[in-house]
């Protein structure tokens, strides 16, 4: 299968990048930058010169391509100006489609996000559930309007698109992101946090959930790629089990964390810089979260690696790279 990749030098994209070509694929990934095409070759891949903002780069990139997998976007919380991150998660999806037509691709893997589900505090968010109809964050806001936007021109265009909308991706090689708040934890720099829950995805999981979306997904279906559900305190006594160390969770209670976020976004808004916490990082956290992934099993074969096992792989390459 020859293939397209937007996306492969960021984490998720990096690994369903590294699956296909695992899997004996002919794979392209799109880059901006000369070492980042160096990355890429040293990977096994052929880059191309392409940009979400340039259709006409777009098909060139996909010339040739049976399926293209589109996992570029920006997943960032607490930005001054969240333009740029709706420009390239809504139009720039709207690009990619637009790019596949063009090009003659037999299908499109889109990846989505679990957020885009909207499910209410509380409620196990599946792919039927009707969103909330408002928005924790900025970033849940724009994959509901990408998923939208790709949802549209796939009908209006006639374009086979398959929707992958995984969870929270964890597992070796991430220190960004929510993984920043599990890598100080172990450390013992952060004790205190809400009482809240998530769902964790593996992120070869999340990998191999794309693959089999390009060969076994549903046109016009989207699948959620969710792992285990766990609680705050529970996801802190298999990280200390996994680094085989005495960590002690205590709870933050949701007054004193708004408090929290509302001073720290303000400060650094004040003197205009991202912040760490802020406001809707909290409300997102406080909300937590809970999605079945079991469509993904049954319509695509997927299997789902236990949550210990992620965190014990994540902690090994920690203390590979003396991060702990």
């Amino acid at each position: 299968m020859k293939t397209l990749v937007t996306g492969a030098t960021g984490y998720v994209g990096g690994a369903v990048f590294d699956h296909l070509v695992a899997a004996g694929h002919d794979v392209t990934a799109t880059v901006r930058s000369e070492s980042a095409a160096g990355r890429i070759r040293s990977r096994g891949g052929r880059p191309v010169q392409a940009s979400l903002d340039d259709a006409g780069s777009l098909v060139r990139a996909m010339q040739g391509s049976d399926v293209a997998f589109h996992v570029a976007g920006v997943n960032e919380f607490c930005l001054r100006d969240s333009t740029e991150m709706f420009v390239a998660n809504v139009d720039g999806s709207a690009n990619v489609i637009r790019a596949a037509l063009r090009a003659g691709v037999g299908k499109v893997v889109y990846t989505s996000s679990a957020v885009t589900i909207g499910e209410t505090a509380g409620e196990v968010g599946t792919e039927s559930t009707v969103h909330r109809g408002w928005y924790l964050s900025e970033y849940e806001r724009s994959k509901v309007e990408a998923e939208r936007a790709v949802a549209i021109e796939a009908e209006d265009l006639g374009v086979s698109v398959v929707s992958v909308n995984p969870a929270s991706v964890q597992g070796p090689g991430r220190v960004t992101g929510t993984a920043r708040l599990l890598l100080a934890f172990l450390k013992g720099r952060l004790r205190y946090l809400p009482d809240t829950r998530a769902t964790i995805v593996d992120v070869d999981d999340c990998a191999r959930g794309h693959l089999a979306a390009a060969e076994h997904g549903a046109k016009g279906a989207r699948y959620l790629l969710a792992g285990d559900t766990v609680t705050t305190g529970e996801m802190a006594a298999l990280l200390g089990e996994a680094a085989g160390i005495d960590v002690r969770f205590r709870s933050l209670s949701p007054a004193v964390a708004r408090v929290a976020g509302t001073v720290v976004g303000g400060a650094y808004r004040l003197i205009r810089k991202q912040a760490p916490m802020c406001p809707e990082m909290i409300r997102t956290m406080l909300h937590g979260h809970a999605f079945d992934g079991s469509r993904a099993e049954r319509e695509l074969g997927i299997k789902y690696t236990p949550l210990s096992e992620t965190f014990e792989r994540m902690v090994a390459w920690y203390r590979e790279r003396g991060l702990l």
